[in-house]
């Protein structure tokens, strides 16, 4: 056996390997995946700070204040 045909065969194994795991993942439809995920965003946009803010004294970017002595 030729050291190319060996390395073809490592190959065609990791190949088969692949395939077998990703014939043994669970799949489930795009619609179910999307109603999912559109449920999961509704629960939980009370805490999303891009819907619903963020108070100005939690924001770690807000501009600092200035102080002005006269």
């Amino acid at each position: 056996m030729s050291n190319n045909s060996a390395g073809g065969l490592v190959s065609l194994q990791k190949s088969v390997k692949q395939l077998r795991f990703e014939a043994e993942i669970r799949r489930i439809k795009v619609s179910q995946a999307a109603a999912e995920l559109k449920a999961f965003c509704l629960q939980n946009a009370h805490k999303d700070p891009l819907l619903m803010g963020v108070p100005s004294s939690d924001n770690p970017f807000r501009p600092p204040k200035s102080c002005a002595l006269f």
